[in-house]
């Protein structure tokens, strides 16, 4: 050792070089999150995109139909109101060629009676329906009805158009690749914009100001979609609950765990064994046998507690009684009905909404807020904002990826940097939910070839430029 080993300060000993630390788990999935996001987003966006439009045309044609049909839906209030069995009997003599099923009473003053007929010259599964005027007895029109709640021509219309693109059961297949995705590319979307890293919390909820730019356009894209999340995946689930497949897997698992809908016996009428629509007339003797008509019918539905103005009268067939039952869907809900002896007016059974199993009142009171009527107005208004804020979300999107072009989210391979603890069960439950949700399950696969095809060519390509 010399005078200058001596003079020269010690050096400290250089630690040993840390074990890199393990990624947490949002940071092993952050990318398979982001690539699963984009690819979804891209691909499935088109479907998504016509859903929103035809659904925001479904959540307005409510008001619209109030407008183009109000010479059918309203009349002027009269003093006094016609029977409900005269007003069937107008009714039927404006269309003979059609037989009554049932007849909805105007719900409030100022509405018609409509009278629902099962005729030839309408559609599989609709009604037609004659309105006549209950103060004078007028009729109104003509028009076919759809569906419990009795949607006319133009609702009709724009529903077959968000359902199946009026291409019938092939059509299908794009409304539940559409409810299939939504859920997951919200959650998704979610995932993303929560885990960003912020200076400011202000901006995980409110857009950012600022010049037209890529980050001002995510930063819309991220707190609308944060703000309507909820709402989408709930019209993911509700929407699946009556798609082809999923829908079947869905009612399967729920009748397995007792939550299957109860459906009303209307009883056998005593003595009644032909079949035939009667209950036409007040104290009329039908091929069922004795009939104490429509009025009768009302009154003994009333006095067994069916108290919502707005009821359906079912008319009796093939031996039955007759059912009416409550249709006032928006909250608290009168949805209660009962089954009625023709002759005498005795209740033959009763089913209350109380008595619904709590899957069947969820399944029910989902598939009305889908369908815009379980909270009327506030319904319909919150189903179209949900859809155009639907519409922006997959604008931005496109607009992020065209001002990205040509680069890539996140490179291929990302999953190998998930640790296998946290890889395996997430493999089991895509395949699970793939299974549950079979559009799913097999775009996921279709996605994940065409990955693969572009990874093979990429890299034929790389080798074929290395030879040369």
């Amino acid at each position: 050792m010399t005078i200058d080993d001596l003079a020269r300060p010690e050096t400290p000993e250089a630690p040993p070089s840390p074990t890199p630390a393990r990624p947490g788990t949002w940071s092993a999935l952050r990318p398979l999150v982001l690539r699963l996001h984009f690819y979804a987003g891209v691909l499935v966006a088109p479907f998504l995109l016509v859903a929103a439009v035809s659904g925001l045309l479904y959540a307005l044609s409510f008001q619209a139909e109030k407008i183009v049909y109000a010479h059918e839906l309203e009349v002027p209030v009269g003093d006094t109101t016609l029977p409900l069995s005269q007003q069937t009997d107008i009714a039927r003599k404006a269309n003979p060629d059609g037989t009554v099923t049932a007849v909805w009473p105007g719900a409030e003053p100022g509405a018609t009676t409509r009278v629902l007929m099962a005729d030839p010259d309408v559609p599989e599964g609709t009604s037609l329906a004659v309105f006549v005027d209950p103060y004078t007895g007028d009729v109104r029109g003509q028009l076919p009805s759809f569906g419990s709640s009795g949607a006319l021509p133009l609702r009709t219309w724009i529903d077959g158009l968000h359902a199946d693109l009026h291409l019938g059961e092939l059509g299908r297949n794009y409304s539940e690749l559409a409810a299939s995705w939504l859920w997951v590319i919200a959650l998704g979307g979610v995932l993303l914009w929560v885990g960003r890293r912020r200076k400011n919390r202000r901006a995980l909820v409110l857009p950012e100001r600022g010049p037209k730019s890529r980050r001002r356009t995510l930063s819309w894209h991220g707190s609308v979609g944060l703000w309507a999340a909820l709402g989408l995946v709930l019209l993911s689930a509700t929407g699946l609950t009556w798609s082809r497949y999923a829908g079947e897997n869905i009612g399967t698992v729920q009748d397995g765990l007792g939550g299957a809908t109860p459906t009303l016996s209307a009883g056998a009428a005593p003595g009644s064994e032909h079949e035939g629509h009667g209950g036409g007339h007040h104290g009329s003797t039908t091929a069922q046998g004795p009939d104490m008509g429509l009025d009768k019918a009302v009154a003994a539905a009333r006095a067994a507690g069916i108290d919502s103005p707005r009821i359906s009268v079912v008319l009796p067939a093939e031996g039955k009684g007759y059912v009416v039952k409550e249709t006032d869907t928006q909250f608290p809900v009168q949805l209660d009905s009962v089954a009625l002896n023709p002759a005498d007016g005795t209740v033959l059974d009763r089913l209350a909404f109380a008595d619904y199993p709590l899957l069947a009142k969820l399944t029910r009171t989902g598939i009305d807020a889908h369908t815009g009527v379980f909270l009327g107005l506030f319904n319909q208004l919150a189903l179209a904002a949900l859809a155009l804020a639907l519409i922006l979300l997959i604008l931005w999107g496109y607009r992020m990826w065209w001002l990205r072009r040509p680069g890539r989210p996140v490179a291929r391979g990302t999953w190998r940097r998930i640790p296998v603890t946290l890889l395996l069960p997430l493999a089991a439950a895509t395949a699970l939910v793939g299974w549950f949700v079979p559009l799913l399950g097999l775009s996921l696969l279709l996605f994940l070839a065409v990955d693969l095809t572009l990874a093979l060519a990429a890299k034929v390509r790389s080798r074929s430029g290395r030879t040369v």
